[in-house]
């Protein structure tokens, strides 16, 4: 419960800043004429729909298990995660590189860049806020879980603060691109530099929504968890007297800190069969009290 309030925090937070930052720089667009200036309008813009996907995400992961999804719905967060993604690619992605080669062949004058200076710089402090929600929340679960914030980037269970994370990382190198394109520009009178820091926002944007959908679709299509969560739970199988061998553990993710687990286990001799389902029964038990065991099946072989 608490992850959730707390990416629902982190989400709500990135929203917010990224409404107020696209609203200010989509009127410095229209009054400096910047290609960089509009790029990064539209890489808010994107951001803030994106923000709305992840609530929704969020929203609808929550729902409890019924007849027609007896797992449950965590991975509508996976999904709506990816359309998240994909929106960064198209609208966030795509239209910069656009908008940036059309200022290189069509080049036009800049106008009123300290205006222009001074809502990158109150967009800087806006989108840092954002970033660090996210930083901070990514380095809790990352310190409950004992690992390092780069290794739960790349293998956390939850989309929402990760992607939030490399949205606003993304949009803090942008907007020093688009700055620094600005006062190049004006201080030069060559639009090239605009034109050029739209397209490298571009192919930024466009990189982190590869790598979002590469994550977001590894969840979806039920991978397994890492290695070290896998001989975590092993270990745990193991500590109980009865059984010999756990030869088979596979866990995947149902949703966020949600896993599914079938684990096979080879029995001592010597139990009765009353014994054996009492066994079974309370390593279940255990197991799902690890926390992030949403759901477990134990097969025993003699």
């Amino acid at each position: 419960m608490a992850e959730e309030e707390a990416s629902t925090r982190t989400v709500v937070v990135a929203a917010s800043a990224n409404l107020l930052v696209a609203l200010a720089k989509g009127v410095a667009a229209l009054l400096t004429g910047s290609a960089a200036m509009l790029a990064e309008t539209l890489h808010s813009v994107a951001d803030t729909a994106n923000e709305l996907l992840l609530f929704v995400g969020l929203r609808r992961s929550t729902r409890p298990a019924d007849e027609d999804h007896p797992l449950g719905w965590g991975q509508e967060r996976y999904f709506w995660s990816l359309l998240a993604a994909v929106g960064i690619f198209v609208v966030g992605g795509l239209a910069s590189v656009y908008e940036g080669w059309s200022a290189i062949r069509h080049p036009e004058p800049v106008e009123s860049v300290p205006v222009g200076v001074g809502v990158l710089v109150v967009s800087m402090g806006l989108e840092g806020w954002s970033w660090l929600t996210a930083r901070r929340q990514l380095g809790q679960e990352a310190g409950r879980r004992r690992v390092s914030r780069r290794t739960y980037l790349r293998h956390s269970s939850d989309p929402s603060a990760t992607t939030v994370y490399l949205e606003d990382s993304a949009a803090l190198i942008g907007l020093s691109l688009a700055l620094a394109a600005l006062v190049l520009h004006a201080a030069t009178g060559q639009a090239v530099w605009d034109g050029l820091a739209s397209i490298a926002i571009g192919v930024l944007l466009i990189a982190v929504a590869v790598l979002l959908v590469r994550r977001n679709q590894e969840l979806l299509v039920n991978s397994s968890v890492p290695d070290p969560v896998v001989d975590r739970l092993r270990a745990a199988v193991l500590q109980a007297d009865w059984v010999d061998e756990a030869p088979d553990v596979a866990a995947v993710w149902l949703g966020p800190s949600q896993l599914l687990l079938l684990v096979t286990v080879r029995v001592r001799p010597g139990g009765t069969a009353a014994e054996l389902v009492d066994d079974i029964a309370a390593l279940r038990q255990d197991l799902r009290g690890m926390g992030m065991v949403a759901r477990v099946e134990v097969t025993p072989v003699a």
